[in-house]
This record gives C-alpha cells, sequence and structure tokens, in this order.
C-alpha cells in the first residue's frame, strides 16, 4: 500500500507524535470496525494504518484504510481510502499543516481527495478527531446500505 497521506508543501512541520500515534492505535484496536491496526509499517514509517472489517462494505471494495499521521504541534494527517474491484479508489483527507493550497486546516474531499480541498476548522485533541471523522466514515459506509 503507497503512503498516501503526504502533506503536499514544502514548509516543515513538527516532528510526529509516536505516543499520540501508539494511544490512537491502541484505543482504536478495540473497535469492531478495524480488523487490524499497523503501527509503523515499513509502507508508511510515520504513520499508524488501521484496516476496516470489510464486512460493512459492499463486496466490490477490496480494501479500505485510514492512515493516520499526528505531529508534536498538533499538525495532522488523516487518510481515509477505499480500494474497489478494476483499480477504482475513493478517498479523502482531513489535514493541518503549512501549505499553498487551503488554510492550515482543510478537507480534501472524495472521490480523490482533491487539491486545493476545503478550508475547515478542527479541534486541537485528536481525541476530538477520531470522533469527528469516525462518524463521518459511519455516515458514508451506512450509505452503503441506505
Amino acid at each position: 500500500m503507497p503512503d498516501g497521506g503526504g502533506f503536499d508543501s514544502g514548509e516543515d512541520t513538527a516532528p510526529i507524535d509516536y505516543d499520540v500515534l501508539d494511544r490512537l492505535g491502541h484505543r482504536l484496536a478495540g473497535s469492531e470496525r478495524f480488523e487490524d491496526v499497523e503501527y509503523r509499517p515499513d509502507y508508511a514509517p510515520n504513520s499508524v494504518v488501521l484496516r476496516f472489517d470489510l464486512g460493512y462494505f459492499p463486496v466490490e471494495v477490496e480494501r479500505a484504510s485510514l492512515q493516520v499521521r499526528w505531529y508534536e504541534n498538533d499538525d495532522f494527517s488523516f487518510h481515509y481510502a477505499e480500494q474497489w474491484e478494476g483499480g477504482d479508489r475513493w478517498e479523502c483527507r482531513w489535514d493541518r499543516h503549512p501549505n499553498t493550497h487551503n488554510s492550515r486546516d482543510h478537507f480534501h474531499p472524495p472521490s480523490d481527495a482533491a487539491t486545493p480541498g476545503t478550508d475547515a476548522s478542527y479541534s486541537q485533541d485528536w481525541r476530538e478527531m477520531v470522533i469527528e471523522i469516525l462518524d463521518e466514515l459511519d455516515a458514508h459506509i451506512k450509505a452503503f446500505w441506505a
């Protein structure tokens, strides 16, 4: 799996906050949504990658994941991606980082997480961000069955 959660600016941000990533991963490992949690995998060494249980998705979805990066200054990237049969992808991304395309807080909308995104305002607390993002992803997943 490629490392798709990278920032698209030349500006630096703070170091990765591995303590937050570890806490986030351990907390979400208990969720029924996820079948696997990978901590700093080789393909994304600055991330936690959560793979969704595919039982929540149509059979055409081959993989669904949420890749998270959290930085010591509370910058972040939450990159959600679905891989569908035939090679199609559906993805979006919630970001906070210095950039030239949007405000520091912004959302890259589906279906391709296009840049520029939409300016946004996010919490500084990683727990509140996880709740907000999972609520949005739950609504997306429930829409498959509506």
